[in-house]
């Protein structure tokens, strides 16, 4: 599979109830690949609230993964969050 690329959008969900989501962040963790995905909607909404974001792991094959481990999701919530605030500073 390509690599996957800031912007692109997709479909996650089940047959019941599909969302569309964008990437808006990938990023790297002890050699693991990992995407933060928001609802594409509140995306292209003009309002002041955050914007909730959520992490997939990527696997070897490009597919998307949950993250099944609270310790996981901080490791990889915390590189988000100190990737966000490097990118302030610029």
């Amino acid at each position: 599979m390509e690599k996957i690329e800031v912007g692109e959008v997709f479909t996650i969900g089940d047959d019941e109830q599909e969302e569309e989501v964008e990437v808006v962040a990938t990023l790297t963790v002890d050699g693991q690949d990992y995407v933060a995905v928001a609802f594409t909607d509140d995306l292209h909404e003009e309002n002041e609230e955050d914007i909730e974001v959520f992490f997939l792991k990527v696997d070897d094959e490009g597919d998307f993964d949950v993250i099944e481990s609270d310790e996981e999701f901080d490791k990889v919530s915390e590189a988000f969050d100190q990737m966000m605030d490097e990118m302030d500073e610029e």
